[in-house]
């Protein structure tokens, strides 16, 4: 018994010496271009997880309309699409630099399966340790609706809203030719 009890507590000793070593002595990765540390994208999923589990808004307090749209399209246009960018267009040098890449929210399936809550909530108080700022003290609370809405549908966007997004006005409606008689 008294080895295990010896052994127990050398164990436990020596996991914090590894872990300050190997922070204290250079060896863990702190550049953007380097790789992640060993499960470090593991307990940052789970911590925000965890974190969104228990504060996820549920009720949406603005209506998701095309005014609502239009309003979260130019807030993401000033504070937003710096790093997650614009429909169709190149990444800025400021997203090919961050670490983790920044998701591209306007282009693909971006956050719109994510319910809008969710969106505000990073948002709000952004995330630690992904260059995801919180706009809780710049933007106000509809503001923050207004722009996690347009996220979470932006693949089902009004022509009009696309077209403030990316300065492409919308293509015309052909009429269909009236037959002659």
């Amino acid at each position: 018994m008294g080895k295990f009890l010896f052994g127990l507590i050398v164990g436990v000793l020596l996991l914090p010496a590894v872990v300050y070593l190997y922070f204290s002595r250079g060896i863990a990765p702190v550049a953007t271009s380097a790789p992640p540390m060993p499960f470090e994208k593991t307990f940052a999923r789970m911590a925000l997880h965890a974190r969104l589990d228990k504060e996820l808004q549920k009720t949406v307090p603005i209506a998701a309309d095309d005014a609502a749209y239009t309003a979260g399209a130019q807030v993401y246009k000033e504070h937003c699409a710096v790093c997650h960018g614009l429909p169709g267009q190149q990444q800025s040098a400021i997203a090919r630099g961050m670490f983790p890449d920044p998701p591209k929210l306007m282009d693909g399936k971006g956050v719109t399966d994510d319910p809008p809550g969710e969106t505000y909530w990073k948002v709000s108080g952004g995330i630690r340790m992904t260059g995801m700022p919180g706009f809780e003290k710049t933007l106000s609370t509809t503001q923050m609706w207004q722009v996690s809405l347009l996220c979470a549908n932006a693949d089902k966007l009004p022509a009009v809203v696309k077209q403030s997004l990316t300065g492409v006005p919308a293509a015309p409606a052909t009429a269909a030719p009236v037959a002659k008689k």
